[in-house]
């Protein structure tokens, strides 16, 4: 696989630059709740896994009711009007406040790998439409224009008020929005990693679109190194969120109708959780045509069938009318290179799927959908010792690992229940009896194939 244009940069830069947007004026608004549901796997034709991998149970998705869109049907692109339009539900714009300024988004960090040649053209390309401001936060941002913005859900002390960093790239031609969440969840990293490559990678003179890219929402949880809000809730169990609700509640609705609702499309990033791992992934409804399409511009990921919980912002845009995926990549609290680079590549083909940018790429064999999954889990207590890797394919009965008591020296094998390929896995480390070790995903054939 070729790609060309992806700066591997210092994750210290990040931080650096959300320090600086402590000083940008922030605006006010309200946010969210709900609670995590968990229900035990039993016999079930398609198995949905908690997202995010919050695996205490593991809940169910439906049945596939529809018929898949063709593997070599191209996403439904933007009209050429001159400005993409927000998805039916937003709710009218404010004027913008002011004009955001230019900023270019290199000059903080190393020049990035020249970009490659664009692909030969055989015949004449249609001139694009130009591209119209786009109005975010009460800012203006200029078409050919990046900036950073910083968005406040309202919720800290007036005098001590800290915003978020939110970085805008509007292209100089029209075309969808597509906006990039990481952080819901503020011990997940590589998300954090993968927006910022992403969104600074960006030429806004030669994009077709927007990008909006918020690196770190949970930005409490992040500082504390913490999943979770202050007030011990899971922002991603709140969405939309409400104005007068919990202090998740609000953040979430704040979020969700200043900025979620101004997209066309969303990628919310997340990595494992409990200290497990997951093979990079997307988590889509496959049941909903629009994003059945949109999985299939991201490479070679691997997608899960996941109809998601209520409360998860994914959930919550794709009712929304918002074409939603979620990506899982790697685990909690460390930067790791080759799930970002995972994740970067893949977020560079859907652009580039979309059309919202032109890249020499080399599109790879296409993973299959994995709509059945399962946990296997320790059966006895003591320390977990693995014998196979992240994305290993097993068969039945396999050793996938042993659990070992330290004390009597007695060792307890863990064994595949089917054939499949290793998706998430616990790193070793002290279990008790039903601790869920290893996610197996196993293939599915694609109704009417």
């Amino acid at each position: 696989m070729v790609y060309h244009g992806s700066a591997k940069l210092s994750f210290r830069v990040l931080l650096t630059s959300a320090l600086v947007l402590a000083t940008v004026p922030a605006l006010a608004a309200t946010n969210p709740e709900t609670s995590e549901s968990e229900n035990e796997t039993t016999a079930i034709p398609v198995a949905e896994l908690a997202e995010d991998e919050d695996v205490e149970d593991v809940e169910r998705s439906e049945p596939l009711q529809s018929k898949l869109p063709a593997p070599d049907k191209e996403p439904e692109q933007p009209s050429d009007s001159e400005t993409v339009a927000a998805p039916s539900t937003t709710p009218a714009e404010q004027p913008a406040r002011k004009i955001a300024p230019n900023i270019d988004l290199k000059e903080v960090v190393d020049k990035p790998q020249a970009e490659a040649e664009p692909k030969p053209e055989t015949e004449a390309a249609p001139v694009p439409a130009k591209a119209t401001s786009f109005t975010l936060l009460g800012n203006e941002v200029l078409p050919g224009t990046s900036t950073r913005l910083a968005w406040s859900p309202g919720i800290q002390i007036a005098g001590l008020s800290q915003p978020t960093p939110v970085l805008v790239v509007n292209g100089a031609n029209a075309g969808p929005t597509l906006c990039l969440t990481g952080a819901i969840h503020g011990d997940e990293l590589n998300g954090i990693e993968i927006i910022r490559r992403t969104v600074y990678d960006l030429n806004p003179d030669k994009l077709n679109g927007r990008v909006v890219g918020i690196p770190i929402v949970n930005l409490p949880g992040f500082q504390q190194g913490s999943r979770y809000l202050p007030d011990r809730r899971d922002l991603n169990r709140h969405f939309p969120g409400s104005e007068d609700g919990s202090l998740a509640d609000r953040i979430a609705h704040s979020l969700f109708e200043n900025i979620i609702r101004r997209c066309n499309m969303l990628v919310d990033i997340h990595t494992g959780s409990l200290k497990r791992t997951n093979l990079p992934q997307l988590r889509a409804d496959m049941n909903n045509p629009d994003v059945a399409t949109f999985t299939q511009g991201f490479d070679r990921m691997a997608v899960v069938h996941s109809s998601g919980s209520p409360g998860m912002l994914r959930s919550a845009a794709v009712a929304a009318g918002i074409t939603t995926v979620t990506m899982e990549a790697g685990e909690s609290h460390r930067i790791q290179e080759h799930q970002i680079e995972a994740g970067v590549n893949s977020l560079t083909s859907l652009m580039e799927k979309q059309g919202m940018i032109s890249r020499m790429f080399v599109w790879g064999d296409p993973e299959p959908i994995y709509y059945d999954s399962d946990w296997i889990r320790a059966a006895h207590g003591g320390i977990l010792f693995s014998e196979v890797k992240l994305g290993d394919r097993v068969t039945e009965g396999e050793i996938l690992g042993y659990v070992a008591d330290p004390i009597t020296n007695a060792q307890h094998p863990i064994r595949s229940s089917a054939n499949g390929r290793i998706i998430g896995m616990a790193v070793d480390q002290v279990v008790m009896a039903g601790f869920a070790a290893y996610h197996i995903g196993t293939e599915a054939e694609v109704p009417g194939e």
